[in-house]
Order: C-alpha cells, then sequence, then structure tokens
C-alpha cells in the first residue's frame, strides 16, 4: 500500500505572491532545485497570462480576513514520472479546480530520511468562482452582490456553506484524489494503490506515521535517524506501512 498524503491549506490576504514564489521556486526559492513542473490556467484577461499578477490583486484587493488562496499538497507516486506524471496532475487540477483560477508547481526533493525522491504537488486554487461578468482586479475580489452580481466582486466556492457541508467537501477530495491517483497507477500498470481513509477506518489498529518534517530531519543524529528508518522498514515488512 502506497502512502496517501492530501494536505489542504489557507493562504490570508498578503501571503499569496510569497507562496506563489515559493512553488515557482522563485525569487529567494530561486536556488531550489526540485522544481519539476509549473503552470496556471483559469486566469482573468487582466492577469495577462500571470500567475503572480494574479495573487497580487487578491494580496491588494482581498477583504481583510478572507482568504486568498487554497492549496492542495498531495503526494504523487514516485513511479509516475515525465509525461504520466503531467498527465495525473492534468485530471487532478481539473477535478480540485475546476474553472476557477489556479497555479500548480510538481516538486521532487530528495527523500529526508531514505533517500529517492519525494514527488509531491502544490496546487494553489481562488475561490473566486467565474460567472461570466468581466470585472477589473479591483472589483473581482470584493463581496459578492447577489442583487446585482455585476456590481460586487465574484462569488466564493465556500460562501453559504456550513462548517459541515466543507468538512464533507474535504473527505469527497480526499476520496476523488486517491481514486484518480489509483487509475493512473493501474493505467500504468503499476499493482500498489493509495487509501485515502484514516488507519482506524481501514481496520488498522496502529497510529498514524508521524510527518518530521525536513528541518526535523536535519537536526537528528545519525543515529536517530537509523533507528527511525529501521522502525518504518520493519513496518513494512509487517504490512503496517
Amino acid at each position: 500500500m502506497k502512502i496517501f498524503h492530501l494536505q489542504l491549506k489557507t493562504g490570508a490576504k498578503g501571503k499569496a505572491v510569497g507562496h506563489s514564489d515559493y512553488i515557482r521556486r522563485e525569487g529567494r526559492y530561486r536556488s531550489r532545485e526540485d522544481l519539476i513542473d509549473v503552470g496556471c490556467g483559469n486566469l482573468p484577461s487582466w492577469a495577462e497570462g500571470s500567475a503572480r499578477t494574479f495573487w497580487a490583486s487578491a494580496d491588494a484587493y482581498e477583504r481583510m480576513n478572507g482568504a486568498a488562496y487554497r492549496e492542495f499538497i498531495i503526494a504523487l507516486p514516485n513511479e509516475l514520472v515525465g509525461s504520466r506524471s503531467r498527465d495525473l496532475v492534468h485530471d487532478l487540477i481539473c477535478y480540485l479546480a475546476g474553472t476557477k483560477p489556479y497555479q500548480f508547481a510538481v516538486h521532487a526533493p530528495e527523500a529526508s530520511l531514505e533517500g529517492g525522491i519525494n514527488l509531491h504537488l502544490h496546487l494553489m486554487i481562488s475561490d473566486r468562482m467565474p460567472d461570466g461578468i468581466d470585472r477589473p482586479a479591483s472589483q473581482m475580489f470584493r463581496r459578492y452582490n447577489p442583487d446585482r452580481p455585476e456590481a460586487g466582486g465574484r462569488r466564493k466556492d465556500a460562501c453559504g456553506r456550513t462548517n459541515v457541508q466543507v468538512s464533507e467537501s474535504v473527505i469527497e477530495s480526499r476520496y476523488m484524489v486517491a481514486k484518480i491517483i489509483n487509475e493512473h497507477l493501474e493505467r500504468n500498470g503499476i499493482a500498489e494503490r493509495v487509501d485515502h481513509r484514516t488507519l482506524k477506518e481501514q481496520g488498522t489498529e496502529r497510529q498514524a506515521e508521524r510527518h518530521l518534517g525536513a528541518f526535523r530531519i536535519r537536526g537528528m543524529s545519525g543515529d536517530e535517524r537509523l533507528a527511525y528508518v529501521t522502525a518504518r522498514q520493519a513496518m513494512r515488512g509487517r504490512g503496517e506501512l
């Protein structure tokens, strides 16, 4: 069983451009050499094809307490490289972003503990849904006006949804992302699958493996790394990981 990882983050007003630079490995992140692919889509005409221009406007005009973007971080199977990886990313973007403005980047940093690569997708999505009305940047991020849509900003995707509905949407997204990944694994003759369910839902009693992060791993001694890797390999041998 392959490890399934999907993380959903919310980016506040003022944070979008900096995060865009991070996933595109621009500016102070230019020295990082793990960028595999990058792109954007569904941008309004005033952005002129530039995701950075779009996010700069979101930072400038979004409401003070509003979310400038949502981000999905998704682990991708290392076996799917080149065109096979691009096909998978395309299908994930079509499902998660739909017609909303988005920017994506695929990173492949070296795995900190066991070598190899850690292939994953960063997908930044604007909640602002297109409705056929041509708005300038200064208007697009205003509050939606249901009585006179042309006088307000674009409606947000999560507008009007309850916390329960939002939670159900996240669960559905996890299911569909796993389904899309498994379809691509099967299509490419790879027997392993991912499972979006929690360990408890899978009937597994062990605790979920704690994500250490590159910073914590760099601070571990050689003996600590060896102990962690040995324990992880033992769990794999028992079919627990």
